[in-house]
């Protein structure tokens, strides 16, 4: 069994993780991403969507015509993107306000249109919800670790309004790096988070590229070490 999820799981989290690799939603994750809540938030409810949207479409790919498909899979996104809105607009109103239009357009987010297509829609509903599990973990890990470079950078702090998510009871919860730290307002702005993102993607293809170089002396060693001595 963990052999048909381990492929699955790696994909999700680093080797097609679809804000790194596809480069797919970047739109709200670019917008939103400057504080780690504000990341967080996003990412919760793209992680409710994927898991949502994948298990239902798996369930019902048997019994969607093929001319249909798409129209139908925007439909079911759709019912369940204005589920979580309405959710976040009764239960995290003050958060709801600042991610603003960018809840209702993750409708548009084409790592979840792509993931209903390419998997979820041929697939049994356990791989389709661990699949939709992991692609949306990957994608707010990326929107987290974002959020935090540019609020530690913009503002000296991390976790800053994190009552907003956790409530009243969260308020202490905000760290203050920098002690009469002035901010560094590039990092808040658009510019900034473009160049933390292509930071991270760099970051990413380094460790990849190291990992590959890693394997093949690996490989090599083993061919040599197979290979009998002459006489």
């Amino acid at each position: 069994m963990s052999s048909i999820y381990r492929p699955i799981i790696r994909e999700g989290l680093w080797k097609n993780n679809p804000a790194l690799v596809q480069l797919l939603g970047l739109c709200p994750l670019l917008a939103v991403s400057n504080t780690v809540i504000n990341g967080l938030g996003l990412g919760l409810a793209t992680i409710l969507t994927l898991v949502a949207s994948n298990g239902i479409i798996s369930l019902l790919r048997n019994h969607i015509p093929d001319e249909a498909r798409l129209p139908v899979f925007v439909l079911i996104i759709a019912s369940i993107v204005t589920i979580i809105e309405l959710s976040m607009n009764a239960w995290f109103h003050e958060l709801y306000l600042i991610l603003g239009i960018f809840i209702p357009l993750i409708v548009t987010n084409c790592a979840i249109i792509g993931r209903a297509e390419a998997f979820a829609a041929r697939n049994p509903v356990g791989p389709a919800l661990v699949d939709g599990l992991m692609m949306g973990i990957g994608f707010t890990a990326v929107l987290v670790l974002l959020g935090a470079m540019r609020e530690l950078i913009g503002m000296g702090t991390l976790f800053s309004e994190a009552h907003l998510m956790f409530g009243d009871a969260a308020k202490n919860l905000t760290i203050t790096v920098f002690e009469d730290y002035r901010g560094f307002l590039l990092a808040l702005l658009p510019p900034g988070a473009f160049i933390g993102l292509g930071l991270i993607v760099a970051l990413k293809n380094v460790i990849d590229a190291r990992l590959s170089t890693k394997q093949t002396q690996t490989i090599i060693e083993i061919e040599a070490e197979a290979i009998p001595a002459p006489n």
